[in-house]
């Protein structure tokens, strides 16, 4: 059987995710604080025909100077997140947070540390500021209820003023920044988790120490460029049909050798 159709369905195979992952950062294009994603792949194992300085027989010394290396098709090798800042619109909610620079909030869920660039908070029955989800922003934070203006500073220092500006609570909200964001699990839900790649989250104020500063009233949106996606899909949807391509003309040349001899 000519290898060429089992090289080229790898082909297709790997287009294939190529399309979920644009698909995915296009569904996600107003999703706020989304990280866009980028498969990468790498080609497979070949099949060495005939070896590169391979001594020849004809002539001692004499070494063959290109080999016939035939490659046996791709494969997907990872599928990057994009840690680039997002676009950031004004909103005017004071509890909407916007992170300026590298940094995560930190988030507990379901008893678990999770760390998201999402800003979008909440306020609970309680008055403790959460996401949409309910989950509670770390450090916890009850807003009183006599709250007439909620204050958040560069640095990261929440403050709230009753009617007449006086203090009636007040706390710090670090952030957390990682050694390497791309090899963070996401888990849905705007959610990143740590793992052995990432390294673990070092924790830090706002505005310092290579930290990005909070912005009251933005959120960061999605950083996926739309015009970027659709021509990632143009040539995707291309290299699928390329590869299409291949296996018809496999399958012709097979089907003209079998019609070499008529009965």
């Amino acid at each position: 059987m000519m290898r060429s159709l089992w090289t080229a369905a790898t082909g297709m195979v790997a287009q294939q995710l190529n399309i979920d992952v644009i698909s995915h950062n296009l569904a996600n294009v107003n999703t706020t604080g989304f990280k866009k994603s980028r498969a990468e792949f790498e080609d497979l194992i070949y099949q060495n025909m005939r070896i590169a300085g391979t001594v020849t027989g004809a002539d001692a010394g004499q070494t063959i100077p290109t080999g016939i290396q035939v490659g046996l098709g791709v494969r997907p090798t990872t599928v990057h997140k994009i840690f680039s800042q997002g676009d950031y619109q004004n909103t005017s909610n004071p509890l909407d947070l916007a992170i300026e620079g590298d940094g995560f909030f930190r988030v507990l869920v379901n008893g678990e540390e999770l760390y998201t660039r999402a800003g979008a908070f909440k306020l609970n029955q309680d008055g403790t500021i959460v996401t949409a989800n309910g989950y509670v922003l770390q450090p916890e934070f009850a807003v009183p209820t006599e709250t007439k203006n909620l204050i958040v500073t560069e640095n990261g220092r929440i403050t709230a003023l009753d009617a007449n500006g006086d203090e009636l609570a007040s706390a710090d909200i670090p952030l957390y920044s990682f050694i390497n964001p791309a090899g963070m699990e996401a888990r849905g839900r705007n959610l990143f988790n740590t793992t052995e790649a990432s390294g673990d989250a070092v924790e830090g104020i706002p505005g310092e120490n290579n930290f990005g500063t909070i912005a009251q009233g933005f959120l960061e949106m999605s950083n996926v460029e739309v015009v970027d996606e659709m021509v990632n899909m143009i040539v995707g949807q291309r290299a699928y049909e390329m590869n299409s391509k291949a296996i018809q003309t496999s399958d012709s040349m097979l089907q003209i050798a079998v019609q070499l001899k008529r009965s």
